[in-house]
């Protein structure tokens, strides 16, 4: 399993018992030479892929060496890590960092405004006072996968573009095939806060994380919660979705769906190339825009994942600044995971084509005001209703199937309340 962390973990939590450890820093030559340290969430292809890697950039830069530390729970041991010096030369920064907390453990790499010419994302995350900290090393768009073969055997071959249509269609492959309509992947619990991936895109409003955090009532009729989680409800209530949903399982999941077995799931982009390996043709894949149109168009938010960033502390600067600039303009590694390439001047990948075919604007969230940063993740969580854990969700399934006795307007009533009591108090 290598999802993307920052799909579904909310962002902003305190880095909590970390000191700052800008003091007292060792000064390096200034010349790309010598060794540095990488710390990857990759264990998958640390020994393949970036070998390649290492190869290439150390024949760009003789005299470099590159090594790798590949961590399985890399948050929680590089966030332990971070209470000393010792945590590579190049990392990617944890997602509990926050903004005000860069500068005491990484090394800024420029200002926004001169790197956001170059490269998407700097704008978007990690960034505090003008600065940019970090580099993505790919980005994800948000909709949907999909086993198009299934999908055509049920007779639609366009993206639905209203919920009223995505139903329709989930209800057309329950009648003329064998295959689950749509798969929650319920018991692992983050899968459903995948369906976070919708704001934005229904209103295709860059600013949808801001006002997120300026309302009251996301759960209100015509909304975009309410939009995305009624879908969701809706697809359980009318029998669409996985029979037991209490059994569901994530690595077994992809090899449903590649094989046909299962239509659909609601996962952010980087799941395509999973999902391709899974598959018995990696043709049978598709990936579509969330259904639902405003103005007459498909929109998908696209993101950063994990951000390359240089240790404060690195006695290597210049050799780890090298390293953090060629991954993302030359590695090529964004796009052989089917992402959105860190460089604006990089194409969409194939993985992406079905988006581009329904001419599908992408569009980046904007960054809050300050004050505001990260203000909707805060009240969620202080709300119990944590946006991208999938929790609060797995109680609208139980709704749906009957398992919980409440109606999706009690549920929405009670959300809204949860929401608007826990932003009081945050205000």
């Amino acid at each position: 399993m290598n999802r993307s962390l920052t799909a579904f973990v909310a962002l902003g939590l305190a880095l909590g018992g970390l000191a700052a450890c800008g003091d007292d820093k060792a000064a390096d030559s200034g010349k790309i030479a010598g060794e540095i340290t990488v710390l990857t969430q990759r264990t998958d292809i640390v020994n393949t892929v970036f070998q390649d890697y290492k190869k290439k950039f150390e024949a760009k830069y003789p005299g470099t060496t590159v090594k790798f530390e590949a961590i399985t729970d890399y948050e929680g041991e590089v966030r332990v890590r971070m209470n000393t010096k010792n945590y590579g030369d190049v990392l990617l920064i944890p997602n509990s960092v926050n903004a005000d907390q860069l500068k005491s453990f990484f090394e800024p790499l420029g200002t926004v405004d001169e790197l956001q010419n170059k490269y998407r994302f700097v704008r978007t995350k990690n960034n505090f006072d003008g600065k940019s900290y970090g580099l993505a090393i790919t980005g994800n768009a948000q909709g949907y996968v999909l086993n198009k073969k299934i999908w055509a055997q049920a007779g639609i071959t366009e993206p639905p573009k209203t919920s009223e249509e995505f139903l329709a269609a989930l209800k057309a492959i329950k009648e003329k095939t064998q295959a689950i309509p749509l798969y929650t992947n319920y018991k692992d619990g983050w899968p459903l806060g995948q369906w976070e991936g919708a704001r934005g895109a229904i209103s295709g409003d860059a600013d949808a994380a801001t006002k997120l955090g300026d309302d009251d009532a996301p759960w209100a009729a015509g909304k975009e919660h309410y939009i995305l989680d009624s879908l969701l409800y809706d697809a359980v209530k009318g029998g669409y979705t996985e029979p037991d949903p209490t059994t569901t399982n994530w690595e077994q999941s992809k090899g449903l769906l590649g094989t046909g077995k299962i239509a659909t799931m609601m996962l952010g982009s980087w799941a395509i190339v999973q999902m391709q390996q899974a598959a018995t043709s990696k043709d049978d894949i598709g990936y579509w825009p969330f259904p639902h149109q405003t103005n007459g168009k498909f929109y998908s938010v696209i993101g950063p994942d994990y951000m390359n960033a240089i240790n404060v502390n690195s006695k290597n600067k210049a050799t780890a600044r090298a390293w953090v600039d060629w991954f993302a303009d030359e590695s090529n590694y964004a796009t052989d995971q089917g992402g959105v390439a860190p460089l604006k001047s990089a194409e969409m990948p194939s993985t992406l084509a079905d988006l581009t075919a329904a001419r599908t604007e992408m569009i980046e969230l904007n960054p809050a005001p300050a004050g505001k940063e990260g203000l909707a993740d805060k009240i969620g969580n202080s709300a119990e209703v944590a946006l991208y854990d999938g929790k609060y969700r797995q109680v609208i399934v139980d709704a749906a199937r009957g398992a919980k006795n409440e109606s999706k307007d009690q549920i929405f009533a009670d959300l809204n309340k949860k929401w608007s009591q826990a932003r009081a108090k945050l205000k």
